[in-house]
């Protein structure tokens, strides 16, 4: 029994514990990741099948009904062959497949086996991945577009989205908006990190998360995204680190006050953001350089990137924006914004504040305590 306690305190030993549980768990999951990608392998193959054969348009719709029945009878104890399952499948191979059009040989390789080789293996590798239920989901919203359905595997793959957390992303255009603002990144930053950093962009960024008045100002829209940083996180993209608001240097003998500052961890570089609540000026650039150039002098240290800037205003010319980011030669970005919650003045200014809210719940936990 002394031995049994001696060993238990002994520093190494409980070490060694615990990678072995690390080890145990890194391995649980990856079984768990192949097996999901195997079957996913599988349907690929079934749905490839299903197209070859032209089945369901010389027996139609009962195809799919016969199918599931003769499956299920085979494998009575597998649950994957539902009608609708099926269908999916088909609809999968035929929404990734599109990928691999155009490339005979790789074509020939690919229908040799389940698991490809010629054909662009890393990419197939990917789209096997993630969750059944993720692609069906997925599949469901690209309306056939396979490049945006492979753009939100990578995004699943790149940042474990859940279930909900998908959903909600298929819902607000993020492909149509990803790496759309107006920047001059490829022109001031070298090619890798620019590349990076357009892709940390998106035109419009949508803050449908905020409730505002219509006559709102710059200070309100800062008060209301800063009241919202983690939705705020989560529109800006991956990496994003929230650093402060009105974020203050001193620059010469003035004082010099960044709405918002952020971190961003993919890039290894600040990102000053200037809000808006109007059109794009000119000299709108001018300001936000001023801030770039301080945070690059007093912020930056020798292992982070050139600080960017983004200016995120309510519209913009696309000309004349291009031609203002021309005349700089700091990394710059210029964006819109969209708001779709907007309360009339005269209803918010009714609605009960967070502290009358606080204030009630106070009084009625005290009411039942007595």
């Amino acid at each position: 029994m002394t031995q049994d306690l001696t060993l238990s305190q002994n520093k190494e030993y409980r070490s060694w514990v615990k990678e072995l549980k690390q080890r145990y768990l890194s391995a649980r999951i990856k079984a768990s990741i192949d097996v999901n990608r195997t079957l996913l392998q599988y349907y690929w193959s079934l749905g490839r099948d299903i197209a070859d054969k032209q089945y369901a348009n010389t027996y139609g719709s009962g195809f799919y009904k016969t199918l599931s029945h003769d499956l299920r009878s085979e494998m009575p104890e597998e649950k994957g062959f539902s009608e609708t399952n099926l269908k999916y499948m088909y609809y999968f191979y035929r929404l990734y497949s599109q990928l691999i059009e155009n490339r005979p040989q790789d074509v020939d390789d690919f229908r040799n086996q389940n698991h490809p080789q010629g054909v662009d293996d890393f990419v197939l590798k990917e789209i096997c991945s993630i969750p059944w239920f993720h692609q069906r989901t997925i599949i469901d919203k690209s309306k056939g577009d396979a490049k945006k359905a492979l753009f939100f595997v990578r995004k699943v793959i790149e940042n474990s989205w859940g279930r909900d957390v998908l959903l909600n992303f298929l819902g607000t255009d993020l492909y149509e908006r990803q790496a759309k603002a107006l920047t001059n990144f490829s022109k001031t930053l070298p090619a890798p990190q620019s590349d990076l950093a357009q892709q940390t962009t998106k035109d419009p960024y949508v803050f449908n998360f905020l409730a505002m008045t219509e006559d709102y100002n710059e200070r309100e829209l800062e008060d209301a995204l800063v009241a919202n940083v983690t939705k705020f996180l989560v529109e800006l993209g991956t990496g994003f680190a929230y650093m402060g608001r009105q974020y203050r240097l001193q620059v010469g003998e003035k004082e010099i006050f960044i709405d918002l500052l952020f971190y961003n961890t993919r890039i290894h570089a600040y990102c000053c953001v200037e809000l808006k609540t109007g059109s794009f000026e000119a000299s709108h650039l001018g300001q936000l350089g001023l801030y770039v150039t301080a945070v690059n002098h007093q912020l930056k240290t020798e292992y982070d990137n050139p600080t960017i800037g983004l200016l995120i205003c309510k519209d913009k010319d696309n000309i004349e924006a291009q031609y203002s980011l021309e005349a700089y030669n700091l990394p710059l970005g210029i964006s819109q914004y969209e708001l779709s919650r907007l309360i009339p003045k005269e209803i918010k200014s009714s609605l009960p504040s967070i502290e009358q809210i606080e204030s009630t719940l106070e009084q009625l936990s005290e009411n039942n305590e007595d």
